[in-house]
């Protein structure tokens, strides 16, 4: 009689994450978005889809991480069709740049409003349209309220969500599934070869709803995302190709 208890709440709990984007990779893949051991804070080891993910940044240079993250992400997302649509009122990315993350920026659609105010409202109304795979917002305000309307709408559509707050001052709860804060750090170089190295980044998800928080240090490297894992102070990476 207990272990059958056992299997209703086990089997209640799938469900409650398979409801709010978390859900098991089909043949037992994991990875599905090339984050390495970052994807292992997820429930069921996987990114969660249909859910809105909040990045903070502080400062332009975290702006332009946040940006690179997203776009590695979106990689995968555009895979099997559909389009992204990127809201701003004062977009700092350059879409060409996208590229160097794997994402061509004619799958997006950029929409630039005169006024802060209407940002999340554009967003909303964009994550309601089940033929896009995902929708980023830049803006700096979000209160709980703001969060909640868009975190229903995906859960209706399954659109994919992220608001990359600019110029944070101060955080603030919202019913964002995963908080993200990423920030560049110094590459290392290849050996022989002058200039900068492979993107690398530090990247925090402080909270992840039924996840495991925690910190990281990634690269970019041949189109995905890998760890660098730092041993005696020395951060140590796979071999280049």
């Amino acid at each position: 009689m207990a272990g059958e208890k056992q299997e209703i709440i086990d089997k209640l709990r799938q469900d409650i994450l398979a409801w709010e984007g978390f859900k098991p990779s089909a043949n037992g893949e994991l990875n599905q978005f090339g984050l390495g051991p970052l994807e292992a804070a997820f429930p069921n080891k996987v990114f969660p889809r249909g859910a809105i993910h909040e990045f903070i940044s502080r400062r332009p240079v975290e702006t332009a991480a946040c940006g690179a993250m997203i776009a590695g992400i979106l990689r995968v997302l555009l895979k099997n069709g559909g389009v992204c649509v990127w809201v701003s009122y004062t977009r700092r990315i350059y879409p060409p740049a996208l590229k160097r993350f794997g994402l061509n920026p004619d799958r997006i659609i950029f929409i630039d409003v005169p006024l802060q105010k209407d940002v999340l409202w554009v967003m909303e109304e964009a994550l309601k349209c089940q033929g896009v795979a995902a929708v980023v917002c830049e803006t700096r305000d979000l209160n709980f309220m703001e969060s909640r309307r868009l975190q229903l709408a995906v859960e209706q559509s399954h659109v994919t969500g992220f608001v990359l707050r600019k110029d944070m001052k101060k955080e603030n709860t919202t019913a964002c599934v995963a908080r993200w804060h990423v920030k560049p750090v110094r590459s290392q170089l290849r050996a022989g070869m002058p200039g900068v190295g492979l993107p690398r980044w530090q990247v925090d998800i402080t909270k992840i709803r039924n996840g495991i928080p925690g910190s990281w240090t990634m690269e970019w490297y041949q189109q995905q995302f890998r760890a660098v894992v730092p041993d005696d102070k020395i951060e140590k990476v796979h071999q280049y190709a």
